[in-house]
């Protein structure tokens, strides 16, 4: 797989970074695709948005991106884009900016009764000192699988790509097209629900740092074939 390195400007925090995002040619939505644009505050991919605390558009070197203070903002969008999908594939281009420990910053949760299993698909960061790692994470009825390894450790203040893969047997997920962790699971599909950016769903995590795009597939991509806000 080719990355593609160049020096970029972290605005509006004026850190020097570097963007190592995987590029493949860029998709226009497909029947098996969803893309969310995070280059406005409302209708994130033609989808309702409810907006707390004070998020903020900012430019990137791709394109607009929504800022998060990692105290009280947050997006809540009113679908899971991956319901019904048995195999997957949700990627996101990002900057964490430090902060807070544990940031739980994509959350796709399905609607359940009271007492289901909280099935649910997630991105969350842990901040340490020298950067963050990612915590990829998956929960369902007869699965529940984190995929962490904390020695994997990328800079803070820098735009990365990141993805989290089902092909019917495996998980893994990848930053920067590299594989962070892999385990199998019996995933099951999970059922229409909603989505929070920037916090967990139940207000707590938050996350300091910006999100410029997110993609939806459904099926495993390899990481040649992942996509970016790159143009």
């Amino acid at each position: 797989m080719t990355l593609n390195r160049r020096a970029v400007l972290a605005a509006p925090l004026g850190l020097a970074a570097c963007a190592s995002l995987p590029v493949a040619p860029t998709a226009n939505q497909t029947a098996d695709q969803i893309v969310w644009t995070f280059d406005r505050l409302s209708a994130i991919g033609g989808e309702t948005t409810q907006v707390e605390g004070a998020p903020q558009v900012i430019a990137s070197p791709f394109g607009p991106a929504v800022q998060f203070d990692g105290v009280d903002d947050a997006l809540f969008i009113d679908r899971h884009p991956l319901a019904g999908a048995s195999t997957f594939t949700f990627e996101a281009a990002f900057r964490p900016d430090g902060g807070a420990f544990e940031q739980r910053w994509f959350h796709l949760q399905s609607d359940e009764a009271p007492g289901g299993p909280g099935t649910r698909i997630m991105f969350e960061i842990r901040v340490v000192e020298g950067g963050w790692y990612l915590d990829a994470f998956v929960k369902g009825e007869g699965y529940n699988k984190p995929l962490i390894d904390e020695t994997k450790l990328h800079p803070l203040g820098q735009w990365a790509h990141v993805a989290q893969t089902f092909d019917g047997t495996t998980y893994r997920a990848f930053v920067n097209g590299v594989v962070q962790s892999e385990a199998e699971i019996a995933f099951k599909p999970q059922g229409p629900g909603r989505a929070s950016v920037g916090t967990r769903i139940n207000r707590v995590n938050y996350f300091n740092g910006a999100v410029r795009e997110a993609r939806f597939t459904r099926r495993a991509l390899t990481p040649g074939q992942f996509t970016s806000p790159l143009r």
